[in-house]
């Protein structure tokens, strides 16, 4: 596979702090990804401890130190603690509203695809993902599967990135017998009486 059409895995994650964390390019950030996350999974998963109890007391534990840190540097002429100026601007904002547009869009197409135009092609697709999805989450619990995302998210990326041209052709084989299975099920899905709004329009 030629480097004509190559994606750069650090491009696809969007680069900076982020892509070097999950590419492992600053092991630094990696390792703390790592083990803060196994602590926490353990702490939870293991240990029993509650998350409500977790967050309240790290609030606790945190709102202390800050104020005997504020008190002692008035007293010592110690410089303050860093805190910065914790604001959320509005270009931020406006890009998480245009992302969860896009999702909430997607999802409305959806939804118009099964209940107006019949599309049962759609609904099988959409009733696979969703019993996927359950039979997953019946086999962990929560906290077990966000462990796991990160697990997925810091070893994928950085495999997929060492290993590229060999799984892009493995991905393009994979491709070519989707599409024919696909084809297949199409022409299965032609026999099949369409609804009627969807037969008036081809009437």
């Amino acid at each position: 596979m030629g480097e004509i059409g190559r994606i750069s895995v650090y491009d696809a994650l969007g680069g900076g702090a982020v892509a070097d964390t999950l590419l492992w390019r600053k092991c630094y950030g990696g390792v703390v990804l790592l083990i803060g996350s196994t602590f926490t999974w353990f702490l939870f998963e293991r240990a029993g401890y509650s998350f409500l109890a977790f967050i309240t007391n790290s609030l606790l534990l945190l709102a202390v130190i800050l104020f005997f840190w504020a008190k002692s540097a008035s007293i010592l002429n110690r410089p303050l603690p860093p805190i910065p100026d914790l604001d959320i601007s509005e270009e931020s904002v406006l890009i998480a509203a245009d992302e969860m547009r896009v999702w909430i869009n997607n999802a409305l197409a959806t939804i118009h695809e099964i209940a107006v135009d019949g599309n049962l092609r759609i609904l099988i697709l959409v009733a696979f993902g969703l019993w996927l999805i359950s039979y997953i989450g019946s086999l962990f619990n929560f906290c077990t599967l966000i462990y796991i995302g990160v697990l997925l998210s810091l070893s994928v990326p950085f495999l997929y990135d060492t290993f590229q041209d060999q799984v892009d052709e493995k991905l393009i084989v994979v491709h070519k017998n989707m599409n024919t299975l696909l084809k297949k099920a199409d022409l299965i899905l032609e026999n099949i009486p369409m609804s009627q709004k969807k037969q008036k329009k081809t009437e």
